[in-house]
């Protein structure tokens, strides 16, 4: 798998809207990360090489809905936490969570499956996205994610995930120990 070397800055070339959006606000927000390219990434396993190379974990990233498809779910989980643990999580959750059409992750998230990320909630501007957090991944220092496409991957602070950009796109995180 290719992976770039570490970058401190956006990337020069042409860009996706989203993926352009995610390093406009982290630069407005004057939020430091480190990016890589890479070839597409569709699995955790897959991250795993990137986590390598970037220093933190990618984490993983779930669409969720409820049964009437009318609420949304991002899940932020750590990358090796088995999704057993949804059907645990009945606190925040309604009992057997489905993936919702791909259709609604475009029009919420502005991407498909295999590149939902917290990037995504950029495009969510009637806040129709819920953010659920894990609590190991809130309490972690770094933060790895892609910016709404799965060829590129980011690390920052998870502070300031949680206390710049979430707020500065009007979500806040919903913290559960799943």
């Amino acid at each position: 798998m290719y992976i770039s070397e570490v970058r401190n800055q956006a990337p020069k070339d042409p860009r996706g809207k989203l993926e352009r959006m995610m390093y406009d606000t982290l630069e407005k927000l004057n939020i430091p990360y480190q990016q890589v390219d890479n070839d597409p990434a569709a699995s955790m396993e897959e991250c795993a090489r990137i986590d390598e190379v970037i220093g933190t974990q990618i984490r993983k990233n779930v669409f969720l809905c409820n049964q009437k498809k009318t609420t949304f779910f991002l899940l932020v989980m750590p990358a090796d936490k088995p999704l057993k643990h949804l059907n645990s999580a009945k606190s925040w959750a309604f009992p057997g969570c489905p993936l919702p059409p791909s259709e609604k992750m475009l029009e919420h998230l502005g991407t498909t499956p295999g590149s939902a990320s917290v990037a995504g909630l950029l495009m969510d501007e009637d806040d129709y996205v819920q953010v659920i957090i894990d609590k190991e991944v809130a309490e972690a220092e770094w933060f790895g994610c892609n910016p709404g496409i799965n060829t590129s991957h980011l690390k920052f602070k998870t502070k300031d995930l949680l206390q710049k950009f979430l707020p500065a796109i009007h979500h806040r995180a919903r913290i559960v120990d799943l």
